[in-house]
């Protein structure tokens, strides 16, 4: 029997999967989630929208009817910079966020380590008691703070601001050691039969794989050191030694002026660097909040 082709071609064809569309009900709960997720989006651009406009407005005010300030300029930027006050705090908080960032890092990765990997009396109950005492509100320990730094001779120095922050580090330390209680205990064996001793381990087995988390605890503190205020304007007096934070409240805290328009600006201005290291470790970000999420 002769077989064409034709027939040849269409018997040796595989047959295309069928698309799978969605059933109504998926089809609605979609588009509700989309409609939702873009009025959440909305809601939290309309009041960066205000500062945006804000930062142009020359009348100062903080809130225009106007969708768009009529005469836009400059010059509450131009006014900003005038006398280098802004950059003073930008570098001010630039060396406390970094130094913070990569002190917190290693203290942390250290205690973690410890209490993930090793046997020592107190180690049940010792990082329970850190966070415990992290739980308390900041501002309760603002009296016990100013005095010791005052009797320390250590008021208004960037150092001792530095020193205090330190101390926020218990959270940071529970959450990087449920990431390593993740890493699986074979390769600390492994390490311990090739010959391996404690430092080794930390530095060539564990630190590697905690990479991902470290940066995410990076630019959390670094964040978390931008925006803060309460022991910076408790312990740095001087203007030469004023954080972001402090800067940018006493341009709104006069009695008779406000300056919303520069506070605006500086608002914009101090979001720069935040934008630049998340673009740079944005990579490590989305790989270290999914991190140990998974086992297995």
């Amino acid at each position: 029997m002769a077989v064409t082709h034709g027939s040849l071609s269409q018997a040796g064809a595989s047959p295309r999967p069928r698309k799978r569309g969605l059933q109504p009900g998926q089809l609605l709960r979609l588009w509700i989630s989309r409609v939702i997720i873009w009025a959440v989006i909305i809601v939290v651009l309309i009041p960066m929208w205000f500062v945006f406009t804000a930062s142009f407005d020359p009348s100062n005010s903080y809130i225009s009817v106007s969708f768009f300030p009529a005469h836009a300029t400059f010059a509450n930027y131009r006014a900003l910079f005038q006398g280098g006050q802004f950059l003073v705090w930008v570098r001010n908080s630039l060396f406390v966020g970094l130094t913070v960032a990569i002190a917190q890092s290693f203290i942390t990765a250290l205690s973690a380590f410890a209490f993930s990997k090793l046997r020592f009396y107190g180690r049940k109950y010792g990082l329970m008691v850190l966070l415990l005492l992290q739980m308390f509100p900041n501002i309760l320990s603002i009296a016990a703070f100013y005095s010791a730094l005052a009797k320390l001779n250590m008021i208004d120095y960037l150092g001792s601001y530095i020193l205090v922050m330190l101390g926020a580090s218990a959270f940071n330390v529970w959450l990087l050691k449920g990431f390593m209680d993740s890493i699986p205990k074979e390769l600390d064996e492994a390490a311990l039969i090739d010959g391996a001793n404690t430092w080794q381990r930390f530095i060539r087995v564990q630190l590697p794989l905690c990479l991902p988390m470290l940066v995410v605890i990076f630019f959390l503190t670094i964040v978390g050191a931008f925006g803060e205020y309460l022991f910076a304007g408790t312990i740095l007096q001087s203007p030469s030694n004023y954080t972001l934070g402090v800067g940018m409240y006493n341009l709104i805290s006069g009695q008779f002026a406000k300056n919303w328009g520069e506070f605006a600006a500086a608002a914009l201005l101090s979001a720069v660097p935040l934008a630049a290291v998340f673009a740079l470790a944005q990579k490590y970000l989305t790989t270290g909040l999914v991190a140990g999420s998974v086992k297995g």
